[in-house]
C-alpha cells in the first residue's frame, strides 16, 4: 500500500511519527472522494456480473429471473460415464451369453426360481432364538433345495453355515493379494397375511409361471437375486472359469426382521477371515432402473437413509369411565400425534446425496430435463448461491425436484410415519397407558438427533400443558403421570456414502461399465439412494464400496419393484435372465480389474475359522 494511503487510515498521532512523511499533506478531499467512487463502481459492476451469472434466490421470481447464466455448468463432468467394459475374449466363457438367452436355460431357470419360491421361508418379528423356535427349521428345507438344485456348487466350492442358517459360499481365487468380490442376497421373506391370500392372482407360495412372470412371495424380494447368483457361479463352473479374485456369496436369513441373527454373524465371520476393509466390493439387493426425463438410468444404491423408531408412551390415572377425566392417556397421545403430523421435516438436498448427482446426470444427458431444475441446479454450485442459501431458508432446488412426487421427495427428506398404536383394555375403564411407534428414515446430511430433538420439543410442550413428567430418550423407567420417549434397538445413522466417480479406477467404474456393456451406452449410470435398509448395514467395516443394486431390467415391465411386500409379488423372467447375465459379466470384469486396495492383505484368521462357526455346520 502506498505511504499516503497508509496515512489516510492512520490516527493523527500515528501520522506524526511515520517515517519520511512528517507533516506532508495527504491527497485532497476531492481526490479521496473520486477514488472511493471508482472503487464503488468496480464493486457494483462485479456484483452485477455475479447476479447475472448466478442469480440470487430472493430475485429468482423477480425481474431478473428470466436472465440466463453467461455459460452453463458442465453437468456431464459431475456424471462421468465410463465406456462399456467387456471381459477379455474367452471362447468358452463368451458362449455363456448365448446359453443364458437360450430356451433351455430359460426353462430351467424358471423351474429353479419357482421351486425356491415354493419353500415358505417367512420370518416374523416375534421369532425366538435360533435352535429354539421351530419356525426357523424351514431354512433346513431351503438348504436342501439349494443343494439338490445346484449340485456342482456344493461339490466344488466351500459352503459354510454361520449361526446355523446363514450361508457363505467361497470360491477361492488364485491370487490372494486381490480382495474378494462379495455378492449378497437373503433367504427369508416377509409373511403373507392369511386374509390377503384370496386377493392373489396366483397363490403366494405356488411359484406359478404364466409365460412372463414367476409369481409368489419372495419372487422379487429377493429369491430371484439369490437364485441368479447361484446360477452365475454354476455357469462359470461349467465353463471352467478359474478366478484370480476370490468370490463370496453371503445369504442371510432374517433380513426382513433386521438381520441381527444372520447378517451380523455373517459379516463378523467374513471380517474375521479377511480383516477390516478386506473386501473389494459388495453388491446386495437394492435400487434398479428408472425411466425419467426421456432417459433410462441405472441407479445402484450408494447410500442409505438412517432409521429410528420412536416409541411414545403416555401414562395417566385410570378410573371408571362414568366419571372421566377431561383428558385420558389416549386423548393426550392423540394430541401428540396430531402435533407430530402437523409439520414435516424440511426437504433438503445436500451435494453428498446421490440424488444430487442424478440431477447432474439428468441435466447432462437427458434432453427433456426440466429447464427450471436445470437453472436451479446450475445456481446451486455457485459460491454466491451457497452464501445466500442458509439452512433456515427453503431449499429451492429440493422443493422443485420434490414436485415429481413422494418417491422423489423422500430421497431428500426425513420421513415420519405413525405405524403402531395401542391403548386401553375396556370400554368402561379409563386407559392408564397408551403408546405409539413412529418410524423415521433419516435424510442424508442429517442424523437421528434431528428426530430426537424435535420429538423432545413436542413432548415438552404437551407435558407442560397437562402437568406430566417428561422422560425423553433418557433410558428411564416408565412412571405414572408421564410422557416417555424412547427409541428401539434398530436406531441407525445414514450409511457411509460409497465413492461413485465413473472417471476414476474404482469398483463403481467397473459396475457402471458392466451395466453399459449389458444394456448399451444409452443407459446412464448414476448413484442412487435407498430409503430403506438392507443387510449391508452390518457390512460397513468390510469395504467403502457397497452397492445396493438390482441389475435386472425389462424395458417392457411396468410392475416396478415387483409388488414386494404386498399382494401379487412377481418378477419378470426377462428381468431375471438379465440379472444372471449381468452378474456373469460383472464377476469376470471384477476378476480382471485392479484397484489401489488390492495387494493390501488384511490380517485374518484364515481357513481355521471353519471350526468356529456359531451354530455348527
Amino acid at each position: 500500500m502506498p505511504e499516503h494511503q497508509k496515512m489516510e487510515i492512520a490516527s493523527p498521532k500515528t501520522r506524526g511519527i511515520m517515517p519520511g512523511r512528517g507533516n506532508e499533506p495527504g491527497p485532497s478531499a476531492g481526490v479521496r472522494t473520486n477514488r472511493m467512487n471508482n472503487i464503488a463502481r468496480v464493486v457494483m459492476v462485479l456484483f452485477g456480473l455475479m447476479i447475472l451469472y448466478h442469480g440470487i434466490p430472493i430475485l429468482q421470481d423477480g425481474p431478473l429471473s428470466s436472465l440466463a447464466p453467461l455459460s452453463e455448468p458442465d453437468f456431464k463432468r459431475h456424471c462421468a460415464q465410463p465406456d462399456p467394459i467387456f471381459p477379455s475374449k474367452n471362447e468358452e466363457l463368451d458362449k455363456l451369453v448365448d446359453i443364458i438367452e437360450g430356451d433351455a436355460f430359460r426353462n430351467a431357470s424358471v423351474g429353479r426360481l419357482s421351486g425356491a419360491v415354493q419353500v415358505k421361508t417367512e420370518s416374523f418379528d416375534d421369532l425366538g432364538e435360533v435352535g429354539k423356535d421351530p419356525r426357523w427349521e424351514v431354512f433346513f428345507t431351503f438348504h436342501e433345495y439349494l443343494e439338490k438344485t445346484f449340485p456342482l456348487i456344493h461339490k466344488k466350492l466351500l459352503v459354510e453355515k454361520v449361526n446355523t442358517h446363514g450361508l457363505l459360499y467361497t470360491w477361492k481365487g488364485s491370487d490372494e493379494s486381490l480382495q474378494p468380490t462379495l455378492l449378497m442376497a437373503h433367504q427369508d421373506t416377509v409373511p403373507v397375511p392369511a386374509e390377503t391370500i384370496g386377493s392373489w392372482t396366483h397363490p403366494p407360495w405356488s411359484g406359478a409361471y404364466d409365460g412372463r412372470y414367476v409369481w409368489g412371495r419372495g419372487a422379487a424380494d429377493c429369491k430371484n437375486t439369490l437364485i441368479a447368483l447361484l446360477e452365475t457361479l454354476q455357469l462359470l463352473l461349467e465353463a471352467n472359469f478359474q478366478p484370480k479374485r476370490t468370490i463370496l456369496l453371503s445369504f442371510g436369513f432374517d433380513e426382513e426382521v433386521s438381520g441381527r441373527r444372520g447378517a451380523t454373524k455373517l459379516s463378523a465371520f467374513i471380517q474375521g477371515r479377511y480383516g477390516k476393509d478386506g473386501v473389494a466390493v459388495i453388491v446386495d439387493e437394492g435400487a434398479g432402473f428408472e425411466e425419467v426425463w426421456g432417459t433410462v438410468f441405472a441407479k445402484p444404491g450408494t447410500a442409505e437413509k438412517g432409521y429410528i423408531d420412536a416409541k411414545i408412551t403416555v401414562r395417566m390415572p385410570g378410573g371408571h369411565s362414568s366419571i372421566p377425566s377431561d383428558h385420558t392417556s389416549i386423548g393426550v397421545l392423540s394430541e401428540l400425534i396430531t402435533k407430530i403430523e402437523s409439520e414435516q421435516y424440511p426437504t433438503r438436498l445436500v451435494e453428498e446425496n446421490p440424488y444430487y448427482t442424478q440431477l447432474q446426470c439428468g441435466a447432462g444427458y437427458a434432453e427433456s430435463f426440466p429447464n427450471k431444475l436445470r437453472k436451479l441446479l446450475g445456481q446451486s454450485k455457485s459460491s454466491l448461491f451457497s452464501m445466500c442459501h442458509s439452512r433456515n431458508k427453503p431449499d429451492r432446488l429440493a422443493l422443485e425436484a420434490a414436485k415429481a412426487g413422494p418417491a422423489i421427495k423422500y430421497l431428500m427428506q426425513t420421513s415420519q410415519a405413525v405405524d403402531v398404536i395401542s391403548g386401553g383394555v375396556k370400554s368402561n375403564a379409563l386407559p392408564e397407558r397408551a403408546t405409539v411407534t413412529v418410524n423415521h428414515r433419516i435424510n442424508i446430511g442429517e442424523t437421528t438427533k434431528v428426530v430426537i430433538d424435535r420429538l423432545t420439543s413436542i413432548g415438552e410442550e404437551i407435558a407442560k400443558k397437562y402437568n406430566l413428567t417428561l422422560h425423553a430418550f433418557d433410558d428411564a423407567q416408565e412412571e405414572p403421570n408421564s410422557i416417555h420417549l424412547s427409541s428401539t434397538v434398530n436406531k441407525l445413522e445414514p450409511a457411509p456414502i460409497t465413492p461413485a466417480d465413473g472417471s476414476t479406477n474404482s469398483p463403481f467404474k467397473t459396475l457402471a461399465g458392466t451395466v453399459r456393456a449389458v444394456y448399451g451406452k444409452n443407459v446412464i449410470v448414476t448413484p442412487g439412494i435407498m430409503t430403506g435398509n438392507t443387510d449391508t448395514r452390518f457390512y460397513w467395516d468390510l469395504t467403502r464400496h457397497i452397492f445396493r443394486f438390482a441389475p435386472g431390467y425389462d424395458a417392457d415391465d411396468n410392475v416396478g419393484f415387483g409388488n414386494i411386500h404386498t399382494v401379487n409379488e412377481r418378477v419378470s423372467v426377462v428381468d431375471h435372465l438379465h440379472t444372471v447375465r449381468w452378474f456373469v459379466t460383472f464377476v469376470r470384469n471384477m476378476d480382471e480389474a485392479r484397484f489401489d486396495t488390492d495387494g493390501v492383505v488384511a490380517a485374518g484368521k484364515g481357513d481355521d475359522l471353519r471350526g468356529e462357526i456359531e451354530g455348527g455346520a
